[in-house]
């Protein structure tokens, strides 16, 4: 079961120099991740979202391109872009990665000048991510974490 952290910050760019941290540590192979998304508001108050296709998407997209190029031989017009597609569509419904309201309404939380971070944790121990994020300074909005986790995880962002 995955793990839901969500982080705002007051800086712009906090948000995503703290993705970027958590991408060192996925690509040592420290922790995995199913979604991710970067929200900031800069001063005029305009919102950037980031939001990077979840895996579930990503596996169905493959599956279906597979399925695609077998269905080739049968229906060769289309049958590789159709199956692409269809993948994605069934990898997005059956693994539906950061729910998009609950973006929205951090959202429109979000003072201008300010980020947020939305984490879809699928694997690696919460004290890796902790530790990542005490260089930052956020204020936790919700997780999936058990309670001395979150405590731990709000400790070390204050």
């Amino acid at each position: 079961m995955s793990t839901l952290v969500a982080i705002t910050f007051a800086g712009e760019a906090d948000a995503t120099a703290a993705l970027a941290s958590i991408r060192l540590l996925e690509g040592e192979g420290r922790i995995g991740l199913e979604d991710t998304a970067v929200v900031s508001k800069d001063a005029d108050g305009k919102v950037h979202v980031k939001n990077e296709l979840s895996s579930g998407t990503e596996t169905g997209a493959v599956i279906g391109a597979v399925l695609g190029s077998l269905l080739w031989v049968v229906f060769p017009v289309g049958a590789l872009v159709g199956g692409a597609v269809l993948g994605g569509l069934i990898g997005r419904a059956a693994a539906p990665g950061i729910d998009g309201g609950f973006v929205k309404e951090v959202e429109a939380s979000l003072a201008p000048g300010g980020s947020a971070l939305f984490l879809l944790v699928k694997s690696g121990d919460p004290e890796i991510l902790i530790a990542a994020m005490r260089q930052y300074q956020g204020t936790v909005i919700q997780t999936s974490l058990d309670t001395e986790a979150e405590a731990a995880l709000r400790q070390s962002l204050e």
